[in-house]
């Protein structure tokens, strides 16, 4: 590899006069909170401020960063899923390689490229190339419903993810509607309700689900227009079978025996590719991954660095098990202490220090030229999942930082990099955990969230200490 070890400069230049009033910043966090943070001069390499940096805290998505950068040391710019169709005797063989970005539509194209007329034997739908769960340990129960925890498999179509709306109507009652394509079903007991009556009432909205089976209960306020939904997937096997089903039947396509999983018992020379589907290069994956945050794709790839890197079914075990490898061996990162349960960060269980997060950051900046993957991050007010954060929002943060967010229950973090084009530009690491302010009383003033104020105080005393 082209890269060479990384010389950090000694722990012992560390000066906490270079931001003055970072102790009163962090006096505005709620008490209870723990904020690990670290800032790193990248011009002098000198520590400007640290506390708890060493401390393992909740990564949340700020872990993507990792994964983005085991992901283009191990895979190349150039790399693609590959999503094959391709006969064996009389059967039929759909090899999916977990392509996070396989489209229904795409499927579809890919049948209708074949030129198949007619299926003799089976069809196969082969998943095979990743094992074990499809979500991670530590992931929510409550939360498995929604699509940003949509399943982890290599059979992914449009993200696992499948779409609704739903309506009120005078009489209290709901209605959802599910498009004809996808084979999913709904039932809704939810009650349409005043606002007034959901609050006194603490009736909230809840999902239930059998396989792929969703029911609504409990209430939802009145609405002049339908309520769009998104839900996450609950059996993969069965929502890739049906949907290969009706794709079979959009395009006439007559199948004479079963669709099964798994690929049938052929030799290799006897097989026939009849067309395959390529994802988009990995940049633009990581692209994606970063700037929207999405679990999926980083989850997906993960798994795909564990097949890879072990020539094995990939699986959250040894995907994070590869991401601590590639980083350790082709970066001198050592995560031997982190614990990486996912590759997107959505687990309770992961865990980081400030001071990992800041050497992943450190090599990410010193290797730019080569690796691409600064101009990925998201930008400070302008797009992905910093476009409408509200610390952001306004000038001189607009603008001038490259950072990815990363949010659970109880964390707000940040890493990245602030004024990149000034003098000084500043590596900074953010880690707050257990956040939990106290509710605003009923009738009280609206005031801004402590979050908020926090973070603008601190990354304006970055931008002054980048312009110095």
């Amino acid at each position: 590899m082209f890269f060479s070890r990384y010389s950090l400069i000694a722990l012992s230049l560390i000066s906490f006069s270079s931001i003055a009033d970072i102790k009163e910043t962090l006096s505005s966090l709620p008490s209870g909170s723990r904020t690990a943070i670290t800032v790193e001069n990248l011009q002098s390499n000198k520590i400007e401020f640290q506390q708890k940096q060493d401390e393992l805290l909740p990564p949340a998505s700020t872990l993507k960063i990792a994964t983005a950068l085991a992901a283009r040391l191990a895979l190349g710019t150039e790399f693609t899923f590959t999503t094959t169709l391709y006969k064996a005797d009389k059967d039929i063989v759909l090899t999916f390689s977990g392509d996070p970005s396989l489209s229904r539509q795409q499927l579809s194209e890919l049948f209708n490229d074949s030129e198949l007329k007619a299926i003799q034997g089976d069809l196969w739908l082969d998943g095979s190339i990743f094992t074990g769960y499809e979500r991670a340990v530590g992931w929510p129960w409550d939360i498995l419903g929604v699509c940003y925890s949509a399943p982890s498999s290599a059979l992914s179509i449009d993200e696992n993810c499948v779409q609704a709306s739903i309506t009120t109507h005078e009489d209290g009652s709901t209605r959802v509607f599910v498009p004809i394509h996808q084979p999913i079903s709904f039932s809704s007991y939810a009650k349409s309700v005043s606002r007034e009556e959901q609050k006194s009432t603490f009736c909230d909205l809840e999902l239930t689900t059998q396989g792929n089976h969703y029911e609504l209960n409990g209430c939802l306020v009145k609405r002049n227009k339908p309520l769009p939904l998104k839900f996450a997937v609950q059996d993969t096997r069965d929502f890739t079978k049906r949907t290969a089903s009706k794709i079979l039947a959009e395009h006439n396509i007559k199948l004479n025996g079963e669709i099964r999983f798994g690929a049938p018992n052929t030799e290799l020379t006897s097989l026939n590719v009849l067309a395959q589907h390529n994802s988009k290069p990995l940049m633009e994956l990581l692209d994606h991954m970063l700037k929207k945050s999405d679990n999926h794709y980083a989850d997906n790839l993960t798994k795909m660095l564990g097949h890879l890197n072990y020539q094995q079914p990939g699986s959250f075990t040894n995907g994070t098990a590869a991401i601590k490898d590639i980083l350790l061996k082709q970066a001198n990162i050592d995560l031997s202490n982190a614990i990486l349960v996912d590759g997107s960060g959505l687990s309770r269980n992961n865990r980081m220090t400030a001071n990992q997060m800041k050497s992943i950051l450190q090599f990410i900046h010193q290797y730019d030229k080569e690796l691409g993957l600064i101009e990925l991050l998201p930008t400070s007010g302008i797009d992905g999942t910093l476009k409408y954060r509200n610390s952001m929002r306004k000038e001189p943060i607009k603008g001038s930082m490259k950072s990815k967010s990363g949010s659970l229950f109880g964390s707000y973090n940040m890493a990245g990099f602030v004024g990149l084009n000034n003098k000084e530009p500043q590596l900074f690491v953010q880690f707050v955990a257990d956040y939990h302010p106290i509710a605003a009383k009923k009738g009280a003033t609206p005031v801004e969230r402590p979050i908020d104020t926090f973070e603008k105080s601190f990354y304006q005393e970055l931008i002054e200490l980048s312009k110095d």
